[in-house]
């Protein structure tokens, strides 16, 4: 019953839109995360380079942890859905093999289900990492929308994605070509990123094909 639940959850995360996530980023944890930040800005104040990285804490809570966090939130339906079916194509008799020599849950898991599986489960996070390259409208409300190259995880700043879609519209000539050849990048980072992961997948599918001969 338990696991029923969380699986029609998760179904029901990849279902919300991405603006839904960004107002939620924006509304409620943007602001509700604040404090949590300025606390480890100051458990880590003495750390030499954890210092650097989670110091700057701003006080709207938009930043790059903020975007990251919600980011996860967001792949994680992907990844979830690609790893429980990957899960699910695990020969029978593979567990059953397991089990027979005396394994446990863990152990079965570990030494039947995780090595059988791992091509799936690469596959579906490189999948949730090209979906949250290509993600924009959540990334640019949480995020900050700073211009600024920073070292620092709780600073405001911007993303590809964000800065064409909040300059576009007012860019002229040399500048619109510049966001237009980002765009480019995106997109040849994002479909290397999927058919790499898509392969991955083909590949798992044919091992699968060819064991359960």
């Amino acid at each position: 019953r338990l696991r029923a639940g969380v699986v029609m959850l998760i179904d029901l995360l990849s279902s919300v839109p991405s603006v839904v996530f960004g107002l939620w980023g924006i509304l409620v944890v943007a602001p509700a995360i604040t404090g949590v930040y300025t606390n480890i800005s100051s458990a880590l104040s003495g750390v030499p380079v954890l210092r650097t990285v989670f110091s700057g804490a701003p006080i709207s809570g938009r930043s790059f942890f903020t975007a990251g966090l919600i980011l996860a939130i967001m792949i994680t339906p992907i990844i979830t859905s690609i790893t429980r079916e990957t899960f699910a194509t695990v020969p029978r008799a593979q567990k059953d093999a397991a089990y027979a020599l005396g394994a446990t849950n863990w152990e079965m898991i570990r030494g039947s289900v995780l090595p059988f599986s791992r091509s799936g489960i690469v596959a579906g996070v490189l999948l949730g990492f090209g979906r949250a390259i290509g993600e924009t409208i959540a990334v640019a409300l949480v995020i900050g929308s700073s211009p600024q190259i920073t070292q620092r995880l709780f600073s405001s700043g911007d993303a590809l994605s964000a800065v064409i879609a909040n300059q576009f519209g007012e860019s002229t000539g040399t500048y619109q070509a510049a966001l237009i050849g980002m765009g480019v990048l995106l997109f040849v980072i994002t479909l290397v990123i999927s058919a790499f992961a898509r392969a991955m997948i083909a590949r798992a599918e044919r091992r699968i094909g060819a064991e359960s001969v």
